[in-house]
């Protein structure tokens, strides 16, 4: 079993959520192991920091005097993320160290962006835009853990192939795009526009937001099995780092998506 979040594909084999929790004698009987409150621990400190950062570079990018320095500011975020993210994949042991300095500088990318789209309209329906997009993604996964919390929605083997399968192929269309626009052809490349309100567009907004969303599901199955399993401790980073990426994404589509819909 292999998650479609390249992160998380340490783990398999899915037990219950309720053992993830496990007792405190087994915590204290393996402090060096991980824990489902070590990761929840690891992940709020990452989502602190890639917050924190992004609330830096729009305020800085906002101001007139640095609106220079946004597009650098978003190019060097978005490549040390993307350079981090690639060495935590293949080393997990990195994710403590590393961890922390991906999701600043995811935060410098996305802080950016935020200001570039909500530039797009009037002050008031920009910034507005943004919090909707950002309450919009902490609603998507805490509706999406309560789900699967309660065994409203039960990730099996065709759930978790259909998912995989669908993030995969959004993945090539994605590749497909940036080539395309590279070679000239922007056809593929418009769709993807956070200024294109066509209906063909909107609806692959609506269907990547719809993966991205049940790829939480996913994530927290995985989280709780290494939980179940006693990964070793580093992997509570290892999986805050996952849930990260999941959130990135599925925030810059619901972004995307919104911006769309104020667009039409």
């Amino acid at each position: 079993m292999r998650s479609a979040n390249p992160a998380l594909n340490a783990f398999s084999k899915p037990q219950t959520w309720d053992d993830a929790f496990g007792s405190r004698s087994a915590t204290r009987a393996r402090p060096t192991t991980m824990t489902l409150r070590g990761t929840v621990t690891a992940t709020g400190i990452l989502l602190g920091i890639c917050a924190a950062s992004a609330v830096g570079s729009w305020a800085m990018c906002s101001s007139p005097q640095y609106a220079g320095a946004a597009m650098p500011v978003a190019f060097g975020g978005a490549i040390l993320g993307l350079v981090m993210a690639l060495v935590i994949s293949f080393k997990p042991r990195t994710a403590p160290y590393l961890g922390p300095i991906y999701a600043a500088g995811e935060g410098l990318f996305l802080g950016v962006l935020s200001v570039l789209i909500a530039k797009r309209f009037p002050p008031d329906v920009g910034q507005t835009l943004v919090i909707q997009a950002v309450g919009l993604t902490f609603g998507v996964a805490a509706a999406m853990l309560a789900a699967y919390a309660t065994r409203i929605i039960r990730p099996g083997r065709v759930f978790r192939a259909c998912v995989i399968s669908a993030t995969g192929g959004i993945g090539l269309f994605y590749l497909a795009a940036i080539i395309g626009n590279l070679l000239g052809f922007g056809a593929m490349g418009s769709l993807l526009r956070f200024d294109n309100a066509s209906p063909l567009s909107i609806g692959i907004s609506l269907v990547v937001v719809a993966v991205a969303s049940l790829n939480l599901v996913l994530d927290f199955q995985f989280i709780e099995e290494g939980s179940r399993r006693g990964l070793p401790k580093y992997m509570e980073w290892y999986g805050g780092f996952a849930l990260l990426v999941t959130l990135v994404w599925l925030y810059i589509e619901l972004l995307r998506l919104l911006s769309k819909l104020r667009s039409k």
